[in-house]
């Protein structure tokens, strides 16, 4: 049986709730001082770690990394910030005169990051919101974007943005919550083993999604165990009354179930998954079509997106949303309506043929569901793959996977960088006889014609947009 939660949660009546004040910001942060005394009725618009987004009225956090966010102050403040937190004063009489001293909010603080996420944690306490947990190999962010979509047919909902995933993008995603907001569905990425728990205790879930477990980051973390140990964690950190929502197809994320507290859900392919999709039917690009099935209730949906894989992305926001009480047409209708597209898009290419730009990132199970999907489409079928990075001691055999994947579904296969030669390698061994080499991005040539179909994609330090940019159709063209 799903556990369901009966009926919305309603907003909790407040009469001041979650303003970004000074004195709200002062008492999220902890531990600060003020060099100057600021103007106590600010209120800040927005918070932001990057000057260049600086917009009138906001709070800027100096974080320090690959470049230092305190050199980037004065920026901001020219750019409109009224607020900054550092955790040093620097020298600001030449673009803070002490006429407007009054007006902006120095915040000094020991450490910038623990103050950002100190805040953001607090932010989240102030609101009646439940929160869903996102994880996952690959397909995290389309999978937020479906959960969002379904669950915002009955409630009101904040979605990560762009890239957010991590100790910083989370917390500046939480302090976006608004006081109408229900649900807070957040994607949280990992760079290694502890991560996901820092961001479960910054904001803790009450239903966690886990996609799959692949060997993405391999290389960093050594073993695939070690992966399906760093993404667990997400589950372990539900409580007893929440859900965890498990991939039934992948083993090692079905095998999760036995290390929360929480009720498990699986979704899969499967009648024997408790939300399962049977009679799937490839719409192409505009999308797929399959019947929807959970215990005695089923209803045949739509969702553009295009894929067969897309399939678990649906399952897993249908999963949500039964979970937190919607009906089985609530979250056919929030399948059909995804508003954010996903990374893959497609772009009309030169002389008639379309691009399909898949370049944010690659690894061996996303390649070979962009290759399904170009498999299901009309026309001569050509795919443009660059090296996959981060693949550890699978770098090989996951290269050679995706030759073979390629051998079954192109027309044409051109690889560029020196991993992906094993790419065309295996293909041309599996009986492709179509299969360029190139060294670069700049080498790559293509003739196209009307109804061929180009995918494109590649780990992101490729680059591969370049050729995307090069093969585009002239614009007004």
């Amino acid at each position: 049986m799903i556990p369901t939660r009966g009926c919305p949660l309603g907003l909790q009546e407040v009469t001041e709730l979650a303003r970004l004040t000074l004195s709200y910001v002062l008492a999220g942060i902890g531990q600060h001082s003020l060099p100057f005394p600021p103007r106590p009725t600010l209120v800040f618009a927005a918070v932001t770690n990057d000057s260049r987004e600086a917009l009138p009225g906001s709070l800027f956090v100096a974080l320090r990394g690959e470049r230092d966010g305190h050199d980037f102050i004065a920026d901001a403040r020219r750019r409109g910030a009224t607020g900054v937190i550092a955790e040093r004063l620097i020298d600001f009489h030449d673009w803070l005169p002490s006429a407007e001293q009054t007006d902006f909010a120095y915040i000094v603080v020991p450490d910038s990051l623990a103050a950002l996420q100190n805040l953001s944690s607090w932010h989240l306490r102030q609101h009646s919101c439940r929160v869903v947990g996102i994880t996952g190999s690959m397909g995290k962010t389309t999978t937020r974007e479906v959960v969002a979509s379904v669950l915002g047919r009955r409630f009101r909902v904040l979605c990560s943005e762009k890239n957010y995933n991590n100790e910083i993008g989370l917390p500046l995603t939480l302090l976006n919550l608004e006081p109408e907001h229900q649900y807070a569905v957040l994607e949280m990425g990992m760079y290694d083993v502890g991560d996901i728990a820092s961001l479960c205790r910054l904001a803790p879930p009450q239903v966690g999604i886990v996609t799959n477990v692949s060997y993405v980051h391999l290389e960093r973390l050594g073993t695939i165990d070690r992966i399906a140990q760093a993404k667990s964690e997400l589950v372990q950190a539900l409580p007893s009354d929440g859900t965890a929502i498990l991939n039934a197809d992948d083993k090692r994320v079905a095998a999760m179930r036995f290390l929360t507290l929480a009720t498990p859900l699986l979704y899969g392919l499967t009648p024997e998954a408790d939300v399962w999709a049977s009679d799937l039917e490839s719409l192409g690009l505009k999308g797929l079509r399959f019947r929807l099935h959970c215990g005695s209730e089923q209803l045949t949906v739509f969702s553009p997106l295009p894929g067969w894989h897309s399939v678990y992305a649906c399952l897993a926001a249908a999963s949500a949303g039964l979970a937190e009480g919607l009906t089985l047409a609530e979250v056919a209708g929030g399948l059909a309506e995804v508003e954010r597209r996903p990374r893959l898009v497609t772009l009309p290419g030169r002389n008639g043929s379309v691009i399909i730009d898949d370049t944010y990132n690659a690894n061996p199970l996303a390649v070979e569901a962009g290759l399904s999907l170009l498999a299901s489409l009309p026309g001569r079928r050509v795919a443009i793959l660059g090296d996959m990075f981060e693949l550890g001691a699978y770098e090989e055999e996951g290269h050679r996977a995706v030759g073979r994947k390629a051998a079954e579904t192109v027309d044409e296969l051109i690889v560029v960088g020196q991993r992906a030669r094993l790419i065309g390698e295996e293909a041309r061994a599996h009986g492709l006889e179509s299969v360029r080499f190139f060294g670069s991005n700049a080498e790559v040539e293509l003739n196209l014609s009307a109804g061929d179909y180009v995918l494109v994609k590649g780990s992101r330090g490729m680059r591969m947009e370049e050729i995307v940019a090069r093969l585009r159709a002239p614009e007004g063209g």
